[in-house]
C-alpha cells in the first residue's frame, strides 16, 4: 500500500473484467485508498477471432466489490476509447462524482485480424487495432488532463514487449504499442511542468484473456496444444513463467505514487527477464 494515494482519485480504462490487467490495477489502487473509476465498454462479446469485451455488470460488480472491500468510492463507466462523443459524456459521468484526478491509467487494449501478415492484414481491422491501442491514449488522455491540472498526477500508459520487440503476425498491434511508447515520451516533455508524469509498462507476458486467445491462436498456426505452446514460450522467459496481472497492477501503482516521483518518459518492461533492452 502506497499511503500518498489515500484519498486521491484514478481513472481506468479497460478495467472491467476480472482477467484482466486492468482489474488488477484498479484492485491495487483502491487497496491503497484511491476512489476509481472503472472503465470499460460494457458491452458482452466476442468469438475465436476476438477477445469477449466486459459487459455492464460486471463492472459494476467490480465498482461494489471495491467499495466494500477497500472502503472507497468507486463508479462504472462504459466508454468506447475510440469514440470522442463517447469519451466527453464519460467525463460528464465522472465530473458528477469528482472533481478531481490524480491517476490516469490509459488500460484498454485489443488485437483484430489475427494472425496475419502485414501484406494479407484487412485494413479496417488494421485500422481498428492502432485505434483501440494507439489512438485511445491520445484521445483518453486529452479528455481527463483538464481534471488533472493543478495540482500533481501521473499517467500510467498500458504499452506491451510487442512495442519493442515484434511478435509474428500481429504487426498492428506491435505497431500501436510502439506508437504508445513513443506518446509517453512526448507527453512526458510537454507535461512535465504541470507536475504530471508520464511512464507507460511493457508487459510481456501476463496470464489474461488476451494471452490465452493468443496461445488458442498459436496453437491452432503450429496446429500444437494450447499447453504446448504455453511450455516453450516458459522457455524463452528466464524466470521460467508466464506472469501473473497483479504483478502489472503493483508496478503501475509504484508509478502513480510519489514513491517514482523522479522518474517520466520511461517504458517500463514486466517480463520475467524475457526482454531485458530499455
Amino acid at each position: 500500500m502506497y499511503v500518498d494515494l489515500k484519498g486521491k482519485r484514478a481513472l481506468v480504462t479497460g478495467s472491467g473484467k476480472r482477467s484482466g490487467i486492468g482489474y488488477a490495477i484498479s484492485r491495487k489502487l483502491a487497496g491503497s485508498g484511491m476512489d476509481v473509476v472503472v472503465a470499460d465498454l460494457g458491452q458482452s462479446g466476442g468469438d475465436e477471432n476476438q477477445v469477449g469485451t466486459a459487459a455492464f455488470e460486471e463492472m459494476t460488480d467490480i465498482a461494489k466489490e471495491l467499495e466494500n472491500e477497500f472502503g472507497v468510492s468507486c463508479l462504472a463507466v462504459s466508454v468506447d476509447v475510440t469514440d470522442g462523443v463517447a469519451i466527453k459524456k464519460m467525463m460528464e459521468q465522472v465530473k458528477e462524482k469528482f472533481d478531481h484526478i490524480d491517476v490516469l491509467c490509459n488500460n484498454a487494449g485489443a488485437s483484430f485480424g489475427v494472425p496475419n501478415a502485414v501484406h494479407t492484414y484487412d485494413e479496417s481491422a488494421w485500422m481498428k487495432t492502432i485505434d483501440v491501442n494507439l489512438h485511445s491514449v491520445f484521445r483518453v488522455t486529452r479528455a481527463v488532463l483538464p481534471m488533472m491540472m493543478g495540482k500533481k498526477g501521473s499517467i500510467i500508459n498500458t504499452a506491451s514487449r510487442a512495442g519493442k520487440v515484434p511478435p509474428l503476425y500481429n504487426g498492428a498491434y506491435a505497431v500501436a504499442k510502439a506508437g504508445v511508447i513513443m506518446l509517453t515520451k512526448v507527453m512526458a516533455k510537454e507535461l512535465a511542468g504541470a507536475a504530471i508524469r508520464i511512464n507507460a509498462v511493457c508487459p510481456g507476458q501476463i496470464m489474461t484473456d488476451l494471452e490465452k486467445w493468443r496461445f488458442g491462436l498459436e496453437a491452432k498456426l503450429f496446429g500444437t496444444t494450447v499447453e504446448a505452446r504455453k511450455v516453450e514460450m516458459c522457455k524463452t522467459i528466464p524466470m521460467g513463467r508466464i506472469g501473473e496481472p497483479e504483478e502489472v497492477g503493483n508496478l503501475v501503482a509504484f508509478l502513480a505514487s510519489d514513491q517514482s516521483s523522479y522518474l517520466t518518459g520511461q517504458a517500463i518492461n514486466v517480463t520475467g527477464g524475457q526482454l531485458m533492452e530499455l
